[in-house]
Parts: C-alpha cells; sequence; structure tokens
C-alpha cells in the first residue's frame, strides 16, 4: 500500500467506521479481508461482463486485473457486475427494444449497487453499446472519483484478401436477398467476420463512445483504442485502479472533468471521427447527470464546423486496430488541436488538463488512418443534425463517406421495422424511395430500437445512396446511406412523422440541414384531426415503466430529471 487515507469523509465511513459498524465489518471479514483492508476506500469496480457476446467476454478478466492497481494505491477492490444487452444480437427483431432501456438499467444498478454498499470510487469497464454511456452516467449521477475504462475492439476478420466486420455480414444478407450472391458466401462471411474476442471494429456506437470517453477526460489517455486480445489491456486495467486512487486523493470527480466545454470537445470527436448517430443521443443524456444542458441541437452546432478526419468504417477504410497503431483519439486530437478545434483547459482522470495530454504526443505524418485536420477528408460533415417540418424536434443523419448529401422522393410508410425489413427482402422497394418506419421512438417503441438489418440490407442491394430512410427510431454505428434517425416528436405523440402517408414527398438536404414533409399545412391538419395515439404490445415491465417515463429523444431520451433536481449527490453523504 503506497498511502493512507482519511475516512472520515468518504462515504465507506458508514461500514466500516466506528463501533456501529461492527455488524457490517463481519461481513468483511467473512470474505477474508483483514482489518487494515477494510480501513482502506472501498473502490467499486463495475464489469458488464458476460457470456452474451464477444464484446463483453474479456471484461471481468479486466476488471479483476484492476484490482491490482487499486491495491496497489493503498485502496480496498470491490467487483460488481451489471447486465449488457448486445445490440449485434438483439438487431433486427423485438429484442433490440430491450437496448437502450438496458442503459438506463445499467447506470440505475450501478448507482444502487454503489449507493448501497457506500463506495468511496468507482472503476468502470464496458465493451458493447449501451453500456459505455451506462456506465458513464453512473459515474456522473454519483460523482466519486472515477475512471472508466472500455474492453477494447475486435480485431479485423478476413475473407477474400480484405478485412471484415460484422456490418458484412448484415450487408450480405441484402445481396443474397437481391440475388447478388451465393449462399456459401453468406456462410463464408458469417464464420470469417468475427475472429475473437471484443466489441466490433468499425468507428460504430461502441467504439465512438469508447472515444468520447478520453475526449471528455473520463479514460486514461490512448487506452480505448487498444484491442481487446492486445496485452497492454492489462497494464491499461491496473493503471486504472492505481489513478483512481490518485483521484481519491485529490478529489477530482467526474463533474470536475465534464464540463461543458469537455462536451463540446466530445462532440468534435463523434463528428471528426464519423462516429455514430448515438453519440447525439448519449451525449446528452450524459450532459443530464452533470446538470448540463447539452441537447441534440447543440451537439449540432458543432457538428458543422468539425472536420471529418478519420478515413474508418463504415464510411471509410480502417478499423479501430488501425486507428489504435496510428496513434490513437489523441493523435486525432492532436491536429484538431493545432487547429484550434478543442477546448485545451478541460481537466481529465491524469490530474492533467487535455492540453497537457496532450503535449505528449508527437503528430506522426506516416499513418494513413487519421488526416492532418489542415486537409481533412471533408470540411465538416461525419455526422449532421436536421431540422424541418417533419422533424421540427430535430434529427439526425451519418453522412461520413456520402457522396450524395440531398434527396427527395416519395414515401412508403411502414408501421413498425419488420414490415419494413419484409419488403427489402421481397426486393418491393424501388428507388427513389423514402422509407419510413415509425412508432418506433423511445415512447412508441417502445425502446427506440435501431434499424440496422433494414438498413444493411438496403446497402446489399445497391440500394444505400438509392433511397432515404427515416425513423423516429435509431440507428446503428455501423448504418451507412441516407438513413435519418431521431426524428422528433415521434409518431406515438402525434410528431408530423405520424401524419405521412405513401405517396407524400420528402425532401432532405444534408448540407443545410432540413428534412420537410412537402404536404400544404391544411392537409396535414385534416390528418391530424383523425390521428389517434397508438397501444403497443408491452403494458407492463421494464419496457412498459421506459416508454411511461422517457423523454424525447434530442434530450436523450433520459428517464428521470437528472443532476438539475437534485437535492444532495451520493459524493458527499
Amino acid at each position: 500500500m503506497t498511502q493512507r487515507f482519511d475516512k472520515s469523509k468518504l462515504p465507506s465511513r458508514y461500514v466500516s467506521v466506528g463501533v456501529e459498524s461492527a455488524p457490517h465489518r463481519s461481513y468483511y471479514y467473512a470474505m477474508g479481508l483483514t482489518e487494515e483492508e477494510i480501513a482502506r476506500p472501498f473502490v467499486g469496480i463495475a464489469s458488464a461482463g458476460n457470456d452474451s457476446a464477444p464484446c463483453n467476454t474479456t471484461l471481468d478478466q479486466q476488471a479483476d486485473w484492476c484490482r491490482q492497481g487499486v491495491n496497489e494505491g493503498g485502496g480496498m477492490p470491490r467487483r460488481f457486475n451489471t447486465i449488457t444487452v448486445t445490440d449485434g444480437i438483439a438487431m433486427g427483431h423485438q429484442g433490440m427494444k430491450s437496448s437502450l432501456v438496458s442503459r438506463e438499467v445499467i447506470a440505475d444498478s450501478v448507482e444502487l449497487s454503489v449507493r448501497g454498499h457506500c463506495y468511496d470510487a468507482l472503476v468502470t469497464f464496458a465493451g458493447c453499446d449501451k453500456s459505455l454511456p451506462g456506465m458513464m452516467m453512473a459515474m456522473l449521477r454519483l460523482n466519486v472519483p472515477s475512471i472508466f475504462v472500455y474492453g477494447g475492439s475486435i480485431l479485423p476478420g478476413r475473407y477474400q484478401e480484405r478485412d471484415l466486420t460484422v456490418i458484412d455480414v448484415f450487408e450480405v444478407v441484402g445481396r443474397y436477398a437481391a440475388g447478388k450472391c451465393p449462399l456459401s458466401e453468406v456462410t463464408a462471411i458469417e464464420k470469417a467476420a468475427c475472429p475473437g474476442h471484443g466489441a466490433c471494429g468499425g468507428q460504430y456506437t461502441a467504439n465512438t463512445m469508447a472515444c468520447v470517453a478520453e475526449a471528455i477526460g473520463l479514460s486514461l489517455p490512448n487506452s480505448n483504442m487498444a484491442p481487446a486480445p492486445y496485452k497492454s489491456r492489462e497494464e491499461i486495467a491496473i493503471a486504472a485502479g492505481r489513478q483512481v486512487m490518485e483521484l481519491i486523493a485529490r478529489n477530482i470527480r467526474p463533474r470536475d472533468i465534464c464540463t461543458r466545454a469537455a462536451f463540446e470537445n466530445a462532440a468534435r470527436i463523434v463528428a471528426a471521427t464519423g462516429g455514430s448517430t448515438n453519440g447525439a443521443l448519449h451525449l446528452p443524456a450524459m450532459a443530464n447527470e452533470a446538470g448540463i444542458d447539452f441537447d441534440l441541437f447543440d451537439v449540432a452546432e458543432i457538428f458543422k464546423t468539425t472536420p471529418y478526419i478519420a478515413d474508418l468504417k463504415p464510411g471509410g477504410r480502417y478499423v479501430a486496430r488501425d486507428m489504435h497503431e496510428a496513434g490513437g483519439i489523441y493523435m486525432l486530437m492532436k491536429t484538431l488541436a493545432a487547429e484550434g478545434f478543442l477546448h485545451l483547459d478541460c481537466p481529465t482522470v491524469t490530474g492533467k488538463t487535455l492540453g497537457e495530454n496532450i503535449e505528449q504526443v508527437t503528430w506522426n505524418p506516416d499513418q494513413k488512418v487519421i488526416y492532418d485536420a489542415r486537409t481533412p477528408i471533408t470540411p465538416t460533415g461525419g455526422v449532421v443534425g436536421l431540422r424541418g417540418s417533419l422533424a421540427p424536434e430535430g434529427a439526425i443523419v451519418k453522412v461520413a463517406g456520402m457522396k450524395r448529401l440531398q434527396f427527395t422522393g416519395t414515401a412508403k410508410v411502414f408501421e413498425r421495422e419488420e414490415d419494413a425489413f419484409a419488403a427489402v427482402e421481397a426486393n418491393a422497394i424501388e428507388e427513389g424511395t423514402v422509407v419510413v418506419i415509425r412508432y418506433e421512438g423511445p415512447k412508441g417503441g417502445p425502446g427506440m430500437r435501431e434499424m440496422l438489418s433494414t438498413t444493411a440490407a438496403l446497402y446489399g442491394q445497391g440500394l444505400g445512396e438509392k433511397v432515404a430512410l427515416i425513423t423516429d427510431g435509431r440507428f446503428s454505428g455501423g448504418t451507412r446511406g441516407f438513413c435519418i434517425g431521431h426524428v422528433g416528436p415521434e409518431a406515438a405523440e402525434g410528431g408530423p412523422i405520424a401524419l405521412v402517408e405513401d405517396g407524400d414527398e420528402i425532401s432532405i438536404d444534408a448540407e443545410a440541414g432540413t428534412v420537410d414533409l412537402n404536404v400544404p399545412e391544411a392537409v396535414l391538419a385534416e390528418r391530424r384531426a383523425k390521428w389517434e395515439p397508438r397501444a403497443n404490445d408491452y403494458q407492463s415491465g421494464a419496457l412498459w415503466r421506459f416508454s411511461r417515463n422517457v423523454g424525447p429523444a434530442y434530450k436523450g431520451a433520459v428517464t428521470h430529471p437528472g443532476a438539475s433536481a437534485e437535492t444532495h449527490v451520493f459524493a458527499d453523504i
């Protein structure tokens, strides 16, 4: 043990100090702890490890490595687990309704475990999409000294001399449905795409939020892009455990780190990497936990002025392993900082500012993944916010790698994703169509499903930029093509998307940032008068509870008021 701590102001004093804590201490003695170990600060190590998918299979091992660092720093590690819902397996069926709900359950379960056991600090380990923001939301909500660790990405698969990700599997389904490849190719790709442990390899939601964690200051520098199988993951886990003890000693907390300026930095990184549209859902949700007003429109304003500089899949050529070997997210931030795009005075979990961390990085002009911000892939536009008569509360589209930024077509309306996917499989979607999938929003779904099965099948059929897709649901970070999500107000609340009929003209302009339903207001007024709310099939349980409490997508689809309504912070009990 390297240092002693005064527990008189730490939460764990309630379960470890004084005669009145004797019953509590008896439980710790039962688990083999010594008197000296009980006197240390208690550090919760939250793992989303499980056997659900390769994203999560190494997390428990990494969390156990973290124990060593906590012990070395003078703390007492206490590991516990929470759930995940893995999107790649939940995708394309009713299971996807559980995905976004799991973000709230993860945050809630970590909060309750920390509150119930009076932990003084947190190190969190996550792998799949919603577990990353869920963990960071809990860290901000509790506001105890905390560090986030990403479990790492999967290595790319190989097929016919090219790298594969799971998105290739979703897209080959569309090619097969269109008669463009044999079943043997589907089988070969599905067996080759995911060669081992780790989260999806492209700049999809998991890697996007892993980049966010470093940019916002909650992760150790250049820790999150290292693939899951790499030996360095053990070193990172130990270092996180050791550093969280330094945060306790210096009383550095998540809300000290995650200021509005830090959220602006994080939004920059989403756009600069061509990241997942889900970043614009999770950043407002995280901001809510810190009491910061930061919604989709704030995110979109930053997107407008951010150069797109990372050549990552699905719009580009490379995967997370390549990003790591090119220098990681700090290499990307090095060139953004040089051109004045980042707030460099933001504190981080290193105890230094973002600028001080970036100073330790030397720009590598020989790597091919990250462009110099002075010569970007495109001046703006990895991800774009939209607003218009079809989406008064906003919408979002990922344009990284797209050649066509305007689209006008006629609507073909579906009341749920399964019906749209069936139409795609039947080759019933024609060029020039705007596919509208509604009643898939946070309330109406409930759960705001992702539409990767449908979008990938369209792309696989060669319709990726020949049709558009609009939904009040979400898209996977792996989605590509003209796909607009998060349309608000959602159909379940009578938003304009609920009034669209087959044959209506819809116009999208990703350069101007607009999405409009070209129908006279008088006609819409008639339709609105006839509209009636729809009941969904989830009238009990977790999905019912979520649908009753969830707010609009542009504010993060959150289920509670956040820090703005707090009367106390857990860390100060």
